[in-house]
């Protein structure tokens, strides 16, 4: 598995739980204001030596040495569908007694339905990019077939499956209005946990140029959430 960065521990990332995460290599989206560009762009990122690639082993050791200390393992990138053997590294996690969150765009939606059927996680995360009719703005792409999204919005809320779960948006002042909470609040109705959280600029974003929104602007974006779901919350905003 293509695995391009490591956080020994994070208190952060995985909601209960001390934990080490995961960065694999490449995505299937462009996200514009995407602070892990080195990452996204895993090919050109290896052929400059910006980053070099962790060994399975290389993980797997630390977690058998901190697995009294530690007690979960986020999966994030990138984009951790897009590796083709995920499922046979996520075994060998499990074998270790850790509990797996996946963080996923949801745009394949069969691989994480059969991840969860096989027990190989634990806690899903999507990000949530925006309204239906401008994904494909947001994610930087010509294009986006939102009927993948949707499979897997649709398994978490209304699945037979027992796991965790959030969505979460990251609001951008370019790309985000009332209409668009309004529309993405509606779209995910049911769901048992929605975190909203503000764009941060970063020297990794892949396009500079985009703003945060003003506090007053994110509280009203959660007023218009509450709504339709009210256990949304404002995460990292004081």
């Amino acid at each position: 598995m293509l695995i391009l960065g490591f956080q020994k521990t994070t208190l952060l990332d995985y909601p209960e739980h001390i934990a080490s995460t995961i960065f694999t290599g490449g995505c299937n989206f462009r996200c514009p204001f995407c602070h892990n560009k080195d990452i996204v762009f895993a090919k050109e990122s290896m052929d400059s030596n910006v980053l070099t690639p962790y060994s399975e082993e290389e993980i797997l050791a630390h977690l058998q040495k901190r697995k009294n200390v530690l007690t979960g393992v986020c999966i994030t990138g990138g984009e951790p569908t897009l590796q083709p053997d995920l499922p046979e590294f996520l075994a060998k996690v499990k074998a270790l007694g850790y509990q797996v969150k996946l963080d996923t765009n949801g745009y394949r939606p069969d691989i994480m339905i059969s991840l969860i059927k096989q027990g190989l996680i634990d806690y899903v995360a999507i990000d949530i990019k925006n309204s239906p009719q401008k994904y494909a703005q947001t994610i930087g792409l010509s294009a986006c077939d939102i009927s993948n999204i949707n499979k897997s919005v649709d398994y978490l809320i209304h699945g037979n499956h027992g796991i965790s779960y959030e969505f979460r948006t990251t609001l951008v002042k370019e790309l985000h209005t009332d209409t668009d909470m309004h529309e993405i609040s509606t779209w995910i109705q049911g769901a048992k946990a929605y975190y909203l959280q503000s764009y941060t600029e970063s020297a990794q974003v892949i396009q500079t140029g985009y703003h945060a929104h003003d506090k007053e602007t994110l509280l009203a974006f959660l007023n218009i959430c509450h709504e339709t779901i009210p256990n949304t919350v404002l995460r990292g905003v004081d």
